[in-house]
């Protein structure tokens, strides 16, 4: 029975193993080639003001929607999601207990010799430092699934913030291209006039040649948005986890309400409190001071204990314990001891370092804000200035008190002055978008009294 025993509690070790299943590769493309009709769990939203929005597509997207699809659906995301399955995996083998090692040998006599029976030697053991060492290896485990799930909010953040600037971009893009088709409609109407004119004689070439600059200037800028449009259709479906030949309807306006500077200043404080990517690195370092700590444990000699049971050729049996221990006169670990240990002061050093960066992106964008929003206001004077201008020019080249190249140059003007302030809207629109992403949540509305 003895003899049977060792088997039997082989085989029931071995019932309890995990079995291989396969999970083949797929050969072509996953994107979906429309807009899914997701039931969107405000639970997965990494943010409050998504987690409130109402997901419809059938309408559109609005800048909520597109960055509610984006964290559902990122690509990037999906895999961030795989890789912390993979931590929190990590985390459960190193909360497992170590296995007992069983060690049996069996030795058969040879023929015509003294021995009476078979001899055989059962002797099972246990590592005991593996035991000190478990608690801190396992709550280091912890710290590094909880520092994957906050770079996983983290990225959510950035993946967020992306989708908001594509929006702002696409649609920016969009008003740009109403100006230049509007002003190309009326360039192509004065070109179409001239040229009649100049066939007639009404007109001389120098006349004519101004209209025709003007018209072909605007159609290279018109050919320079459909560029830049198209990029940023591709980029946005990228981001959404979407087939490239998905048409994404935009809705709704990207223009965000004024917020308060000094309540953002305010929340800088906070900061190590309220940001995913701060959160994981201190739950990073706290990870490396368990590793250190574990280090030190593990300089201690190596004890290992067991128990034997023997029986000897002369049927002689005996029954005794065994004790291993590790000698520590050349390495106790040092090595070991003294990586960790500078690990832990780099990842003191990165905090110091993100958090320093986070302060002065802050601090940064609201600087750039004020440039930005004083140099919008002086824009709108001279807007308004040169659309008065161009009221009376178009009327006076009508009645030919002004020739054809100082009309050609003021609607050039004109068109320059509106790009302009299209342009410094977008950046004023990402600067915000990014200052959202940078205290996490939107921006403190500005009281008014």
């Amino acid at each position: 029975m003895r003899n049977a025993a060792v088997p039997f509690l082989l085989a029931a070790a071995m019932a309890g193993c995990a079995k291989y299943q396969e999970h083949s590769l797929g050969t072509g493309s996953t994107l979906p080639d429309r807009i899914p009709d997701l039931a969107i769990d405000p639970r997965q939203m990494p943010l409050p003001e998504l987690a409130v929005h109402r997901f419809d597509p059938t309408d559109g997207l609005d800048i909520t929607e597109v960055a509610m699809l984006a964290v559902v659906n990122n690509p990037d995301l999906k895999v961030a999601r795989a890789a912390a399955g993979v931590s929190h995996a990590q985390a459960f083998a190193a909360g497992l207990l170590p296995d007992p090692r069983l060690g049996v040998s069996v030795d058969v006599p040879d023929r015509g010799q003294a021995a009476t029976t078979t001899a055989y030697n059962v002797g099972l053991s246990y590592d005991i430092i593996s035991l000190l060492t478990r608690s801190p290896r396992y709550a280091a485990a912890r710290q590094e699934a909880r520092k994957t799930d906050l770079n996983l909010l983290w990225l959510e953040w950035q993946v967020v913030s992306q989708s908001r600037m594509l929006f702002v971009q696409l649609t920016q893009q969009r008003r740009l291209m109403d100006v230049l088709e509007q002003t190309r409609t009326l360039f192509a109407d004065r070109d179409r006039r001239t040229e009649l004119a100049l066939v007639r004689g009404l007109l001389t070439l120098d006349a004519v040649t101004p209209h025709l600059v003007a018209l072909q200037d605007v159609n290279r800028q018109i050919n320079d948005v459909e560029r830049l449009m198209s990029q940023s259709r591709h980029d946005l479906n990228a981001l959404l986890g979407l087939g490239p030949e998905v048409a994404v309807p935009l809705t709704g306006s990207a223009v965000l309400p004024d917020f308060d500077e000094a309540a953002v200043e305010r929340l800088l404080p906070d900061l190590p409190r309220r940001r995913p990517d701060l959160i994981a690195l201190q739950a990073g370092y706290a990870a490396q001071d368990l590793r250190y700590r574990a280090a030190i444990l593990a300089q201690f000699p190596a004890l290992s204990v067991g128990f034997t049971r023997s029986r000897d050729a002369t049927d002689v049996r005996q029954a005794g314990m065994s004790v291993t221990l590790t000698v520590p006169l050349l390495n106790r670990n040092r090595g070991v001891i003294a990586i960790e240990q500078a690990t832990r002061e780099q990842l003191h050093a990165e905090y110091e370092l993100r958090l320093n960066a986070a302060n002065s992106g802050i601090h940064r964008i609201l600087a750039e804000q004020a440039i930005n929003r004083r140099q919008l206001r002086d824009i709108d004077a001279g807007l308004a200035e040169l659309s008065r201008v161009a009221e009376k020019t178009n009327a006076a080249f009508r009645n030919h008190d002004i020739n054809a190249l100082a009309f050609a140059s003021l609607q050039a003007s004109l068109l320059a002055k509106q790009i302009e302030r299209i342009s410094l809207e977008q950046a004023i629109l990402d600067q915000q978008v990014a200052l959202q992403t940078l205290i996490g949540g939107n921006l403190p509305p500005r009281l008014t009294d």
